[in-house]
């Protein structure tokens, strides 16, 4: 039976930042616009900031279908779902907003994660406020093993420069708008601040 919850906290909480993936769905405000799904992975890069707030890091793609629609109407539903273990499902439906490399909120959200979530192509933080977080059976969930993460996204992303990356987001046509022409990423892309001390917490390629 499954159950709304107030707060992401206990179990729910453990549950959530012990899964390898999660999913992030979002659609725009017009009826025959496109409905977005997106798989989520690369350990470390989601954080529970509080009980009601959580974030995730937006890497490089070819696409930026979430942040448009965040852009434009703000819903946003994630979910994980087990794997392995006893068979849950868990959703958070809510608001959510994308902040940019130039927001001053950046390095303090980029903080909350371990050192090395963070890396090369990363072009925006995507914080999400719960409005409703809820669980239920995943019966019908397979049952599978994780083998660890694939390297190839953060490789590829890490033969990049920060100008060269932000070429490549110029030049991808669903990056500035989304498929449905909402505005996407906002291009130029702005360079990436630095953290105290001068450095800037970026990864490498391996």
């Amino acid at each position: 039976m499954g159950k709304v919850y107030q707060r992401i906290e206990g179990r729910l909480r453990a549950f959530i930042e012990g899964q390898p993936v999660f999913f992030t769905a979002s659609a725009p405000l017009s009826a025959d616009g496109s409905v977005n799904l997106s798989p989520k992975g690369r350990s470390g890069t989601l954080a529970v900031l509080d009980e009601r707030t959580l974030a995730y890091l937006d890497f490089g793609g070819s696409h930026a279908e979430t942040i448009a629609h965040l852009r434009e109407n703000g819903r946003i539903t994630l979910m994980w779902c087990a794997f392995t273990g006893p068979p849950t499902v868990v959703r958070v439906h809510g608001r959510g907003e994308p902040v940019f490399r130039d927001d001053p909120r950046w390095p303090e959200l980029l903080a909350r994660f371990p050192p090395e979530a963070d890396g090369d192509g990363l072009r925006a933080i995507i914080v999400v406020a719960a409005e409703r977080i809820s669980d239920s059976c995943g019966y019908a969930v397979p049952l599978m093993e994780y083998q660890g993460d694939r390297e190839l996204h953060r490789r590829h992303f890490g033969r990049k420069t920060d100008e060269e990356f932000a070429a490549y987001c110029a030049k991808k046509e669903f990056n500035g708008t989304s498929v449905d022409g909402l505005p996407a990423l906002p291009l130029p892309l702005p360079p990436r601040p630095e953290a105290p001390g001068g450095a800037r917490r970026v990864g490498t390629a391996e």
